[in-house]
């Protein structure tokens, strides 16, 4: 399938593919709106196919560091690889810009998200107790150190 870096014509079917998703972090159309143009800088890419957007991923640099702060697949296709090809698309791009490492948070119950982490080599680095709101849960702290 298909990576490319997104645009903000995407925004729509971003935010139409994430309400889909009730794993997913739930921002705002606003929030969506500042990947594009705000600090620190920031990059999302999508997996496309059939111009269907199957899913996307954002995340920031606010130094030596990535954090990925959503990433999302619609639930048709999910457990295909699509998760992999754009974690493995973005790692490659962290990796070649010289950074040191990249973290993530995920909710304690989303055992799917976890286990593709795990697969990438990503370690559970600590917890975060009532992390997630609706319902409250525990927010599990994964690094992957790239150097």
């Amino acid at each position: 399938m298909p990576i490319r870096p997104a645009t903000l014509t995407d925004l729509p079917a971003l935010l139409a593919l994430e309400r889909q998703s009730p794993t997913a972090a739930h921002w705002s159309e606003q929030q969506y709106r500042a990947v594009f143009t705000s600090e620190p800088r920031r990059l999302s890419l999508v997996a496309e196919e059939s111009a269907a957007l199957q899913g996307f991923l954002v995340a920031r640099t606010p130094d030596h560091e990535w954090e990925i702060e959503n990433i999302v697949v619609a639930m048709a296709v999910r457990r295909i690889g699509v998760g992999t090809s754009l974690l493995r698309a973005f790692l490659d791009l962290a990796r070649r810009s010289g950074v040191k490492a990249v973290f993530l948070e995920v909710r304690e119950s989303n055992h799917g998200a976890r286990s593709l982490y795990q697969k990438l080599s990503f370690c559970e680095a600590g917890r975060r107790r009532r992390y997630y709101r609706d319902p409250d849960e525990d927010g599990l702290h994964y690094r992957l150190d790239l150097s």
